[in-house]
Protein backbone atom coordinates (compact mmCIF):
# COMPACT_ATOMS: atom_id res chain seq x y z
CA UNK A 1 0.00 0.00 0.00
CA UNK A 2 1.41 3.23 -0.93
CA UNK A 3 1.99 5.54 1.98
CA UNK A 4 1.88 9.66 1.79
CA UNK A 5 3.07 11.78 4.65
CA UNK A 6 1.91 15.47 5.60
CA UNK A 7 3.46 17.30 8.23
CA UNK A 8 1.37 20.08 9.89
CA UNK A 9 4.24 21.98 10.86
CA UNK A 10 5.15 22.46 7.18
CA UNK A 11 2.19 22.16 5.47
CA UNK A 12 -1.36 24.01 6.01
CA UNK A 13 -3.97 21.73 7.25
CA UNK A 14 -6.35 23.07 4.48
CA UNK A 15 -4.19 21.64 1.84
CA UNK A 16 -3.99 18.71 3.17
CA UNK A 17 -7.79 18.46 3.58
CA UNK A 18 -8.44 19.59 0.19
CA UNK A 19 -5.77 16.45 -1.07
CA UNK A 20 -7.89 13.94 1.22
CA UNK A 21 -11.11 15.03 -0.67
CA UNK A 22 -9.88 14.50 -4.23
CA UNK A 23 -10.48 12.25 -6.96
CA UNK A 24 -11.47 9.19 -5.38
CA UNK A 25 -9.79 6.83 -8.01
CA UNK A 26 -6.33 8.38 -6.91
CA UNK A 27 -6.90 7.91 -3.04
CA UNK A 28 -8.77 4.22 -3.10
CA UNK A 29 -6.60 1.97 -1.77
CA UNK A 30 -3.82 4.71 -0.61
CA UNK A 31 -2.19 5.31 3.35
CA UNK A 32 -2.02 9.21 4.66
CA UNK A 33 -0.16 10.04 7.81
CA UNK A 34 -0.29 13.59 9.54
CA UNK A 35 1.98 13.92 11.28
CA UNK A 36 2.37 16.50 13.89
CA UNK A 37 -1.20 17.47 14.22
CA UNK A 38 -0.80 19.17 17.63
CA UNK A 39 -4.86 19.23 18.31
CA UNK A 40 -5.76 21.21 15.41
CA UNK A 41 -9.41 20.99 14.00
CA UNK A 42 -11.01 19.57 11.66
CA UNK A 43 -8.54 17.31 10.59
CA UNK A 44 -9.85 14.56 7.46
CA UNK A 45 -13.24 15.66 7.81
CA UNK A 46 -16.24 15.04 4.57
CA UNK A 47 -13.56 12.15 3.38
CA UNK A 48 -15.34 10.21 0.50
CA UNK A 49 -12.94 7.65 -0.42
CA UNK A 50 -11.67 4.33 0.48
CA UNK A 51 -8.23 5.55 2.03
CA UNK A 52 -6.45 5.00 5.37
CA UNK A 53 -5.79 8.33 7.18
CA UNK A 54 -3.44 7.98 10.75
CA UNK A 55 -3.42 10.72 12.59
CA UNK A 56 0.02 10.74 14.56
CA UNK A 57 -1.17 12.68 17.97
CA UNK A 58 -3.96 14.39 19.39
CA UNK A 59 -6.60 15.67 17.32
CA UNK A 60 -8.97 18.65 17.89
CA UNK A 61 -12.84 19.20 17.34
CA UNK A 62 -14.46 17.39 14.76
CA UNK A 63 -11.86 15.12 13.32
CA UNK A 64 -13.32 13.05 10.99
CA UNK A 65 -16.43 14.44 10.93
CA UNK A 66 -19.16 13.08 8.01
CA UNK A 67 -16.83 10.66 7.33
CA UNK A 68 -17.38 8.27 4.38
CA UNK A 69 -15.73 4.70 3.43
CA UNK A 70 -12.62 6.13 5.10
CA UNK A 71 -10.75 4.23 7.72
CA UNK A 72 -8.99 7.04 10.25
CA UNK A 73 -7.19 6.43 13.10
CA UNK A 74 -6.30 8.77 15.70
CA UNK A 75 -2.93 7.84 17.55
CA UNK A 76 -4.27 9.86 20.39
CA UNK A 77 -7.37 11.64 22.03
CA UNK A 78 -9.53 13.46 20.14
CA UNK A 79 -11.52 16.70 20.96
CA UNK A 80 -15.70 17.83 20.59
CA UNK A 81 -17.37 15.89 17.69
CA UNK A 82 -15.21 13.32 16.51
CA UNK A 83 -16.56 11.51 13.78
CA UNK A 84 -20.09 13.53 14.07
CA UNK A 85 -22.40 13.04 11.24
CA UNK A 86 -20.46 9.98 9.91
CA UNK A 87 -22.38 7.90 7.44
CA UNK A 88 -20.06 5.01 6.72
CA UNK A 89 -16.21 3.92 6.88
CA UNK A 90 -14.07 3.79 10.66
CA UNK A 91 -12.95 6.06 12.99
CA UNK A 92 -10.51 4.62 15.73
CA UNK A 93 -9.68 6.63 18.78
CA UNK A 94 -6.84 5.08 20.69
CA UNK A 95 -6.77 7.58 23.30
CA UNK A 96 -10.15 9.83 25.04
CA UNK A 97 -12.88 11.48 22.92
CA UNK A 98 -14.57 14.83 23.86
CA UNK A 99 -18.23 15.56 24.27
CA UNK A 100 -20.54 14.73 21.33
CA UNK A 101 -18.35 11.97 19.52
CA UNK A 102 -20.66 10.17 17.14
CA UNK A 103 -23.08 12.67 17.38
CA UNK A 104 -26.16 12.35 15.00
CA UNK A 105 -23.63 9.52 13.19
CA UNK A 106 -25.73 7.46 10.51
CA UNK A 107 -23.39 4.54 9.58
CA UNK A 108 -20.18 3.20 9.83
CA UNK A 109 -17.81 2.59 13.20
CA UNK A 110 -16.70 4.62 15.87
CA UNK A 111 -13.89 2.99 18.11
CA UNK A 112 -12.87 4.55 21.32
CA UNK A 113 -10.12 3.29 23.04
CA UNK A 114 -10.42 5.17 26.41
CA UNK A 115 -13.35 7.32 28.11
CA UNK A 116 -15.64 9.82 26.47
CA UNK A 117 -16.65 12.60 27.76
CA UNK A 118 -20.65 13.89 27.37
CA UNK A 119 -23.34 13.66 25.24
CA UNK A 120 -21.88 10.18 23.12
CA UNK A 121 -23.84 9.14 20.75
CA UNK A 122 -26.30 12.07 21.03
CA UNK A 123 -28.83 11.90 18.12
CA UNK A 124 -27.35 8.54 16.95
CA UNK A 125 -29.35 7.56 13.62
CA UNK A 126 -27.57 4.45 12.52
CA UNK A 127 -23.89 4.09 13.22
CA UNK A 128 -22.28 1.47 15.95
CA UNK A 129 -20.19 3.14 18.93
CA UNK A 130 -18.08 1.24 20.76
CA UNK A 131 -16.09 2.65 24.11
CA UNK A 132 -13.68 0.86 25.94
CA UNK A 133 -14.30 3.03 28.75
CA UNK A 134 -16.55 5.18 30.80
CA UNK A 135 -18.93 7.90 29.06
CA UNK A 136 -20.07 11.04 30.26
CA UNK A 137 -23.79 12.16 31.38
CA UNK A 138 -26.80 12.20 29.05
CA UNK A 139 -24.81 9.65 26.19
CA UNK A 140 -27.25 8.56 23.82
CA UNK A 141 -29.69 11.73 24.27
CA UNK A 142 -32.66 10.96 21.80
CA UNK A 143 -30.63 7.82 20.38
CA UNK A 144 -32.66 6.72 16.87
CA UNK A 145 -30.99 3.68 16.08
CA UNK A 146 -28.05 1.89 15.77
CA UNK A 147 -25.97 0.32 18.65
CA UNK A 148 -23.79 1.62 21.54
CA UNK A 149 -21.40 -0.58 23.44
CA UNK A 150 -19.75 0.70 26.90
CA UNK A 151 -17.49 -1.65 28.20
CA UNK A 152 -17.48 0.95 31.31
CA UNK A 153 -19.54 2.98 33.13
CA UNK A 154 -22.20 5.51 32.47
CA UNK A 155 -23.09 8.58 33.85
CA UNK A 156 -26.53 10.32 34.65
CA UNK A 157 -29.38 10.24 32.42
CA UNK A 158 -28.48 7.28 29.89
CA UNK A 159 -30.27 6.93 26.91
CA UNK A 160 -32.41 9.94 27.67
CA UNK A 161 -35.62 10.09 25.59
CA UNK A 162 -34.20 7.42 23.46
CA UNK A 163 -36.05 6.05 20.34
CA UNK A 164 -35.10 2.94 18.51
CA UNK A 165 -30.96 2.70 19.61
CA UNK A 166 -29.72 -0.11 21.32
CA UNK A 167 -26.66 0.35 24.21
CA UNK A 168 -24.88 -2.11 26.00
CA UNK A 169 -23.35 -1.42 29.36
CA UNK A 170 -20.74 -3.74 31.18
CA UNK A 171 -20.51 -1.81 34.18
CA UNK A 172 -22.65 0.47 36.06
CA UNK A 173 -25.58 3.36 35.10
CA UNK A 174 -25.42 5.98 37.01
CA UNK A 175 -28.92 7.03 36.06
CA UNK A 176 -31.53 6.29 33.09
CA UNK A 177 -33.12 9.14 31.18
CA UNK A 178 -36.19 9.40 31.01
CA UNK A 179 -38.14 6.58 28.94
CA UNK A 180 -34.89 4.54 29.05
CA UNK A 181 -35.53 1.36 30.67
CA UNK A 182 -33.14 -2.01 30.65
CA UNK A 183 -34.00 -4.97 28.58
CA UNK A 184 -33.43 -8.65 28.20
CA UNK A 185 -30.89 -9.59 25.78
CA UNK A 186 -32.51 -11.36 22.63
CA UNK A 187 -30.20 -14.19 20.76
CA UNK A 188 -30.14 -11.75 17.74
CA UNK A 189 -28.80 -8.77 20.19
CA UNK A 190 -26.44 -10.81 21.71
CA UNK A 191 -24.84 -11.56 18.27
CA UNK A 192 -24.80 -7.70 17.26
CA UNK A 193 -22.94 -7.30 20.45
CA UNK A 194 -20.56 -10.15 20.55
CA UNK A 195 -19.60 -8.88 16.68
CA UNK A 196 -18.88 -5.29 17.47
CA UNK A 197 -17.03 -6.99 20.41
CA UNK A 198 -14.82 -8.53 17.75
CA UNK A 199 -14.41 -5.65 15.33
CA UNK A 200 -13.37 -3.61 18.05
CA UNK A 201 -10.61 -5.48 19.39
CA UNK A 202 -12.32 -6.87 22.35
CA UNK A 203 -12.73 -10.40 21.19
CA UNK A 204 -12.18 -11.48 24.66
CA UNK A 205 -14.94 -10.09 26.55
CA UNK A 206 -18.03 -12.33 27.19
CA UNK A 207 -21.11 -10.78 25.63
CA UNK A 208 -22.76 -12.27 28.88
CA UNK A 209 -21.14 -9.29 31.13
CA UNK A 210 -23.34 -6.68 29.17
CA UNK A 211 -26.48 -4.92 30.52
CA UNK A 212 -29.20 -3.88 27.53
CA UNK A 213 -30.81 -1.06 27.69
CA UNK A 214 -33.86 1.33 25.08
CA UNK A 215 -36.96 2.69 24.85
CA UNK A 216 -39.97 2.37 27.41
CA UNK A 217 -42.14 3.67 23.94
CA UNK A 218 -44.06 6.15 26.64
CA UNK A 219 -42.66 9.49 24.88
CA UNK A 220 -43.83 8.05 21.15
CA UNK A 221 -46.90 9.97 21.42
CA UNK A 222 -48.13 12.63 23.89
CA UNK A 223 -50.05 12.07 26.57
CA UNK A 224 -50.97 14.21 29.86
CA UNK A 225 -50.50 11.31 31.72
CA UNK A 226 -46.59 11.55 30.78
CA UNK A 227 -46.09 15.05 30.34
CA UNK A 228 -43.68 15.58 33.29
CA UNK A 229 -41.49 13.12 31.27
CA UNK A 230 -41.62 15.52 28.33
Amino acid sequence: METLKFDLDAKPLREVNQFLHGDASTLNGKSVVIENPNGAHNIAVGLKSDVHVTIKGHAGYYAAGMNQLAKVTIEGSAGSGVAENMMSGVVHVKGFASNAAAATANGGLLIIDGDAGLRTAIALKGADVVVGGSVGSFSAFMAQAGNFVILGDAGEGLGDSIYEAKIFVRGTVKSLGADCEEKTTSPEDRKILADLLVKSGHADVNPDSFKQYGSARTLYHFHVDNAGAY
